[in-house]
């Protein structure tokens, strides 16, 4: 069982900057791909990045563009999105994930475990 903790979201302007940070329990977040996903007022939950257990191996949504960068901290058991030049389309809760396997990152069905998502709004 793992259980995640999301914080850092907020308002913030367009062109402004947020750390979103993922806080997992148990022993075995490093054997999980952490992914980070999205939900904005009446659309669907949508894939923003994802982290693979070993290897820093990385995977974004074409829409992230490098504006968005995720990493982890197997010590800390955390996992962090950096997101810069935000933008009013970026508005949206922002869940982490954790799942066993890489391969399927994108899909959300993919995942086990999720956080109760933290608000980020950007204005314009």
């Amino acid at each position: 069982q793992v259980q995640l903790v999301e914080s850092g979201g907020g308002l913030v302007q367009t062109g402004g900057s947020l750390r979103l940070s993922c806080a997992a329990s148990g022993r075995t977040f490093s054997t999980y791909t952490m992914g980070w996903f999205r939900q904005a007022p009446g659309k669907e939950r949508e894939f923003v990045a994802a982290i693979r257990s070993i290897g820093g191996i990385t995977d974004y949504a074409d829409f992230v563009q490098g504006r968005f960068t995720i990493s982890r901290d197997n010590a800390k058991n955390t996992v962090y999105l950096q997101m810069n030049s935000l933008k009013p389309e970026d508005t949206a809760v922002y869940y982490c994930a954790a799942e066993r396997s890489w391969g399927r990152q994108s899909l959300a069905l993919e995942y086990d475990y999720w956080g109760q998502g933290t608000q980020v709004t950007v204005s314009s």
